[in-house]
């Protein structure tokens, strides 16, 4: 059985693939509404000591093939 988002939810899975420090630490998928969108997350901590993770939203990236 598949993984399946159910609406109003969403996943962040460890980012193993990260190779910059710009790239999120953390990665995923929520589904708001019927639409699906792509998360990212990177761990911070506040000049208090906190740890926190910052979280982004965009469109879904899809990767185009090479025509040949």
């Amino acid at each position: 059985m598949a993984f399946e988002l159910k609406d109003d939810h969403g996943s962040l899975w460890r980012n193993e693939n990260k190779e910059k420090d710009s790239q999120p630490d953390y990665t995923g998928k929520i589904n708001i509404g019927g639409t699906v969108m792509q998360l990212g997350g990177w761990k911070n901590t506040t000049k208090a000591g906190k740890q926190y993770v910052s979280i982004k939203v965009s469109p879904v990236q899809v990767k185009e093939e090479m025509p040949f």
